[in-house]
């Protein structure tokens, strides 16, 4: 297993959220929602600065595909934001499979007694935390880096 500190990433149309791991790459914790609107470059300064501050080497973005695992809308602008960030952060980007994360968040906190709602502005960093503590947990037991790295070329073929 690799050891640094790693952002994980769950963009949205609205909000972008971030979790990080520890130094030894065993558990994802939230850290931040980044308010993204209009202006995909103020959000993409925001998670650089953070990423610069916990000095990580690493940084995993989920990618949103559809149940049969083909690219959407919402495909495309996960790798841009996540090339983007790429280009801001000067850390390799690693794209890995986020189906269903959203869904995974939103039924955690409803167990833990918080409806929706009320949970708009924690929801986005607790999908950042499942995406990255998936990426941890699939390079603890396979021994690899999780995901592609988001300048592959054949990301669909």
């Amino acid at each position: 297993m690799r050891t640094g500190v790693r952002l994980g990433i769950d963009v949205g149309k609205a909000r972008v959220g971030v979790s990080r791991s520890d130094l030894h790459g065993m558990l994802a914790t939230p850290v931040e929602t980044v308010q993204r609107g209009s202006q995909r470059d103020e959000a993409i300064a925001r998670v650089a600065t953070i990423a610069a501050e916990l000095e990580v080497f690493e940084i995993i973005v989920g990618l949103p595909l559809n149940m049969r695992g083909e690219s959407t809308p919402s495909t495309d602008d996960a790798l841009a934001f996540a090339e983007a960030l790429g280009e801001a952060c000067q850390v390799p980007v690693r794209l890995v499979d986020e189906r269903l994360s959203t869904v995974s968040a939103q039924g955690a906190l409803h167990r833990s007694g918080r409806n929706t709602k009320n949970s708009r502005a924690v929801i986005d960093q607790v999908a950042a935390v499942i995406i990255l503590q998936h990426a941890l947990d699939s390079e603890r037991s396979s021994g690899t880096p999780p995901g592609r790295l988001a300048n592959e070329q054949d990301l669909f073929e």
